[in-house]
């Protein structure tokens, strides 16, 4: 008999009322690449980590099958809290949500040497990136009131995101869907 194992996490699917919008995130600010996605029939995008044969780790969906039973995009995680990745680079993604105007939280995770970014994607999905804070050079996360992640506290700010085409246009992140 073959034993049930789970191996790990293959990727997360997000749907979302504005695909450029959500490409602009995930592509410029995140640093993921888009790579082919078989036709379904309907539009999306599979975007994979950065490095050589990086797996898709985030399937996006748009137009009829991203409808919820309302008609209407869905936003949020729902049950979810958020969904974590594991980064380098703390200070340089602090730079891209600086210049892509985004809210985001720091984090310290009590006993351990990992640092923490908390930021939410277009349609409001919430994300955790963890580095290895021995790894990492520059300051600590800003554990002030006004910067620190605290769970259950919502900071999405959906009027923000629409900027991200301008900022990619002006060079300020950049366009590595082009």
């Amino acid at each position: 008999m073959t034993s049930a194992i789970t191996h790990g996490l293959f990727h997360l699917a997000i749907k979302t009322a504005d695909l450029p919008r959500t490409l602009a995130f995930w592509v410029g600010v995140m640093g993921l690449r888009e790579v082919a996605r078989p036709d379904f029939g309907y539009p999306g995008a599979w975007l994979a980590c950065g490095h050589p044969g990086g797996q898709a780790i985030v399937h996006v969906y748009a137009g009829g099958p991203a409808l919820g039973d309302s008609g209407h995009v869905p936003s949020g995680t729902g049950a979810i809290d958020h969904v974590s990745l594991s980064c380098s680079g703390y200070h340089a993604h602090i730079a891209r949500f600086r210049a892509a105007g985004l809210a985001w939280r720091e984090f310290l995770v009590p006993g351990t040497t990992l640092w923490q970014l908390f930021v939410y994607d277009p349609s409001g999905v919430q994300l955790e990136l963890t580095f290895e804070g021995a790894a990492e050079d520059g300051a600590p996360p800003d554990m002030s009131p006004a910067r620190s992640y605290r769970a259950g506290r919502s900071f999405f700010d959906p009027s923000c995101y629409p900027a991200l085409s301008i900022l990619q246009r002006s060079g300020a992140i950049p366009d590595e869907t082009a």
